[in-house]
């Protein structure tokens, strides 16, 4: 006999799992309660709130930090550099404070003087050129009026740029700019305070720092992560290195031709030219010889012209000759890989991408190359750039063959017909 509840209706059997089976609709169309909201429901929409919201706070947080990010960044590739020359002097008694003070006092006071030096000789320079602008531009309208047979004269086309529209406005936006500029330079000195400090705590700190980050690594992480560094640090130092010889290189070759132009400070100029042509990638070169140009052309215009074709020379051979030299055994890094990492830098973080991009990528390199598995290439002519022959040979091949197969032409087989008839 079926069981049958209070109502006198049957009971309905409990499911096997424990649930209640849904509930049949009425026979009289009367609607029954709804199904009540999951449970996780409403915690699952916190969740995805709370996700959001700290997503939007590290994107603000990132956002407002990137100065302060990119600094750290310098700093640490600038401790990198050093830290050969730091470890060299520690290994030999030296506190590693007192080491990398010494280290930051010489780069410093090279940077002190060679500011100063720049500074000096643009300052006479400009004078000169403001000095000898009249008679330039004497020579100028004496060509002009030469070859165009005009009548122009020194007092009306200073007359005219003085009452010009473009000289009032530019003074207008120079005198307005003045607090802009200000900023700026102080905003400059604040970061390179930031980034010297953080590159000495680096430096000198950089055992403790080690230790602090394999203290919560296991030991086969601690052995990557110290290797690592080490690479870094090979890197970083032998980029440096080689840049930094290149940049005698330079130095010098052009310190000859400005020598033999007579051109003015002459040692101060081979010396910027050394310096940017290598510590700024890609157009470092012309960029640098744009200043020698200038100075040159207040000696003779020739001269810049002289100055022009041995920095684009001299360009040719240092990318083809000497830089594939030189960065060989320190930095072993393709020049196309190097061109794309400094294009991938620059557009990522300026300025300083393009500084850092190559020893990131040569540490990068090396990093991996120890977890790329490499095999014996085989001895195929394809491989050194000989192509292979195909299916039917070469072209040469096949008209030596065509040649060797041709039919005798009909004249020879009607003359040696009438020899033999003849006999």
């Amino acid at each position: 006999m079926a069981r049958t509840d209070e109502t006198g209706q049957p009971a309905q059997d409990a499911s096997p799992f424990g649930t209640t089976p849904p509930i049949p609709p009425s026979p009289d169309g009367a609607a029954r309660p709804s199904a009540r909201m999951p449970r996780w429901l409403p915690r699952a929409m916190v969740f995805a709130l709370a996700l959001v919201g700290v997503f939007q706070l590290g994107s603000w947080a990132f956002h407002q930090l990137t100065g302060l990010l990119i600094n750290i960044l310098i700093a640490f590739f600038l401790a990198l550099a050093i830290e050969p020359a730091v470890s060299w002097m520690a290994a030999r008694g030296m506190r590693r404070g007192l080491a990398t003070g010494l280290v930051f006092l010489a780069v410093i006071v090279v940077s002190a003087g060679f500011v100063t030096l720049m500074g000096s000789m643009l300052a006479n320079q400009i004078i000169k050129i403001v000095e000898d602008f009249p008679a330039y531009l004497d020579s100028v309208i004496h060509w002009i009026n030469t070859h165009f047979h005009t009548e122009l004269r020194r007092v009306d086309v200073q007359e005219g740029l003085l009452r010009s529209d473009w000289l009032r406005n530019y003074v207008q936006n120079s005198a307005t700019g003045v607090l802009d500029v200000s900023a700026q330079v102080l905003g400059g000195l604040f970061q390179l305070l930031t980034i010297t400090l953080f590159s000495f705590y680096f430096a000198a700190d950089g055992p403790r720092l080690r230790r602090a980050l394999c203290s919560v690594l296991p030991p086969a992480r601690q052995a990557e992560v110290l290797r690592a560094w080490e690479i870094a640090v090979n890197k970083t130092g032998g980029y440096l290195y080689s840049r930094g010889l290149m940049a005698l290189i330079s130095g010098i070759a052009h310190y000859i031709l400005l020598e033999f132009l007579n051109v003015p400070y002459a040692p101060v100029l081979a010396v910027w030219v050394g310096l940017v042509s290598q510590f700024i990638p890609s157009i470092g070169t012309y960029l640098a010889g744009a200043l020698p140009m200038l100075i040159a052309f207040t000696v003779d215009p020739w001269y810049a012209l002289w100055v022009l074709a041995f920095v684009v020379v001299y360009q040719q051979f240092e990318n083809y000759v000497l830089q594939p030299k030189l960065t060989a055994k320190t930095v072993d890094i393709h020049p196309a890989v190097a061109f794309g990492s400094v294009i991938a830098g620059t557009a990522l973080l300026g300025a300083v991408g393009a500084l850092i991009a190559i020893p990131a990528v040569a540490t990068l390199q090396a990093f991996l190359g120890a977890y790329v598995k490499r095999y014996d290439v085989t001895d195929d002519p394809r491989v050194h750039g000989h192509r292979g022959a195909g299916p039917g040979g070469g072209l040469v091949t096949r008209a030596r063959a065509l040649w060797a197969r041709r039919p005798e032409s009909p004249v020879s087989v009607d003359a040696g017909g009438a020899g033999e008839g003849s006999s």
